[in-house]
């Protein structure tokens, strides 16, 4: 009876169902305590209750459920401790207590059951005290779960008693990286000797004398520091921009995702990008959301996550999607899976306006000229704060109206910083040059690449001006960069310079579209007499000159994203205010 929406208690008589051997009851809005009448279910081999609401203790009779295989009591509001009559559950191969409100210690019962294989998740709880050395006994598990708990003390020695043979022998397919402290240990991994007795002795008089003296020294500095610093900001200005941390977002979990997705259904996929596919979800507190599911078979894809979560975590601007947080877990399968959950964009994206799918939904209506506009501002503020006011500037690498997201206000908002990329200001150079700290080979999407980026030039900020270029033609000509009349030398640059040399009516440039859904100021362009008409068009041209200034052939022409954030705001003070 699970995935449904079945509410209240679970009756008293359900210990009357003696003979039945799977109960499943998992992700409904059940709510009260688990009955102890439970443990009556001699037969029960399976008891899945995940996902629902309820509170109270997990009922010692449970214990009783000597035939229990499978057990999920995750995702509910349980509390007390974790019973250790679970230690009669002799075969039980899956134990999964995760995500509750569970304290104490972890029982030594539990921490013995030597049937358990496939894993045991005790994480997001509240337990307490150290990890029991029983650990040891749990020789068949494939997943042992304790995150996010309140564990102390030392990691008992028995955990050890896990293999020491196969892929544990082969110092290729076993990787240490970041755990630079490991010593000893299995000989064929070829980790360094530990420290010998005498060295620890030295470093125990260091800790005892010659730390606390520095580390007094040390804090007479900083107090100094501190009362200088706090005397300098009571007298400053300056702000600085916030950044929130990733460790302070809600944690999510794939079941949860899985849920709110409707089991990542085709019906809630609302786009697909190189490394993976976003979903449109529902979360359990009635949130809308997108989640942006990676695709860890293609190769780069994990380092896609890493980068973007990288990026995302340090920078927060109006125009840039907001991420609500991430999910780093496993599958029911076993695989790994990586998401990323963002804030919902109703309008879905610049790319969808621009052209239509053959759908058409909320796409059917056109973008007006002040949409346009302020979607142009939008962007270039973003681009600005990511240039010139994050701590490390960030260059987006990949600027096209597919990542451009439209809010219910039509606000535009910059996402998807997959391939994103971290500047630091070179010191064999001008202190006002920047160059990557990145060697890896250049990717983006065709049409909006750099040029030289093809000749083996580094990653700049000016590489996502020319990208922003590109993107203001496009979004005031119609015309995609790659669209099947740019060949033979004509790009779109081209096409825009050309028509403007020769003098050309900004009719024969500009979407056509402008003209059948705006005002009748903007139909006077083509009939001339008309003053705000005039002034529509000679905004048009300036918006365009923009556009090509910004997608220069040589970087050091090309305009800097402050300055057509400035020129594109004057531009917009000077269209007719009614009917625009």
């Amino acid at each position: 009876m699970g995935q449904n929406r079945i509410y209240g208690t679970i009756p008293p008589g359900i210990e009357n169902l003696v003979n039945l051997t799977i109960l499943g009851l998992n992700e409904n809005i059940l709510s009260g305590s688990i009955p102890d009448s439970i443990g009556k279910l001699s037969k029960l081999e399976a008891l899945l209750l995940f996902s629902n609401k309820f509170s109270g203790a997990i009922p010692t009779s449970i214990g009783n459920l000597t035939l229990l295989n499978e057990l999920y009591l995750d995702g509910n509001d349980l509390q007390g401790d974790i019973p250790a009559s679970l230690g009669n559950c002799q075969i039980l191969n899956t134990l999964d207590l995760s995500s509750n409100r569970l304290s104490g210690s972890i029982p030594r019962e539990v921490l013995s059951l030597s049937s358990l294989s496939d894993f045991l998740d005790l994480s997001s709880n509240f337990l307490d005290g150290p990890l029991p050395t029983s650990v040891g006994k749990l020789q068949n598990l494939q997943l042992l779960n304790i995150s996010h708990n309140r564990l102390s003390g030392e990691i008992p020695t028995t955990i050890g008693d896990l293999p020491k043979e196969g892929v544990f022998k082969n110092a290729s397919a076993v990787s240490i990286l970041g755990n630079d402290k490991l010593c000893g240990g299995i000989s064929d991994l070829h980790l360094p000797a530990c420290p010998s007795q005498t060295s620890k002795q030295k470093r125990s008089l260091v800790l005892k004398v010659i730390v606390p003296v520095v580390c007094g020294i040390s804090l007479l500095v900083l107090l100094s520091s501190l009362f200088i610093t706090c005397y300098l900001k009571r007298n400053s200005k300056k702000s600085s921009f916030a950044t929130p941390s990733m460790d302070l977002l809600k944690r999510v979990s794939y079941k949860e995702l899985m849920k709110a997705t409707d089991d990542f259904s085709c019906n809630n996929l609302i786009g697909r990008g190189t490394f993976g596919s976003v979903y449109k979800g529902i979360m359990s507190d009635g949130e809308t959301v997108a989640v942006k599911v990676l695709d860890l078979q293609l190769r780069g894809a994990f380092k896609t996550f890493m980068a973007e979560c990288e990026a995302l975590r340090n920078i927060r601007h109006r125009n840039l999607v907001k991420i609500l947080t991430t999910c780093a877990s496993v599958d029911f399968r076993g695989n790994d899976f990586r998401a990323l959950v963002f804030q919902f964009m109703p309008n879905g994206s610049l790319e969808k306006w621009l052209h239509p799918p053959l759908d058409g939904k909320f796409y059917s209506k056109k973008l007006s000229l002040i949409q346009r506009l302020n979607i142009a501002i939008d962007v270039a503020a973003a681009l600005n704060y990511l240039h010139n006011h994050c701590e490390i500037p960030i260059i987006h690498c990949d600027l096209k109206p597919s990542n451009i997201l439209l809010d219910d206000s039509m606000t535009a908002h910059v996402g998807d910083f997959g391939l994103a990329k971290f500047l630091t200001r070179s010191t064999d150079k001008l202190s006002t040059a920047l160059s990557s700290t990145s060697t890896f080979a250049i990717k983006g999407s065709i049409g909006y690449i750099a040029p030289e980026h093809g000749m083996g030039g580094q990653v700049s900020v000016q590489s996502d001006v020319y990208s922003y270029g590109i993107l203001i033609l496009e979004l005031f000509t119609g015309k995609r960069p790659t669209d099947d009349m740019f060949k033979d030398g004509l790009t779109l640059q081209k096409f825009v310079e050309d028509e403007l040399s020769k003098g050309s009516q900004v009719t024969m440039i500009v979407d056509p579209s402008l003209f059948s859904q705006e005002s009748e100021e903007m139909l006077h362009i083509n009939q001339g007499g008309s003053q705000a008409g005039e002034r529509i068009e000679r905004c048009l041209i300036a918006v365009l000159a923009i556009g090509l200034s910004c997608a220069r052939e040589s970087p050091g022409e090309r305009m800097e994203t402050k300055d057509a954030v400035t020129h594109l705001e004057a531009i917009k003070t000077l269209l007719p205010v009614p009917n625009i």
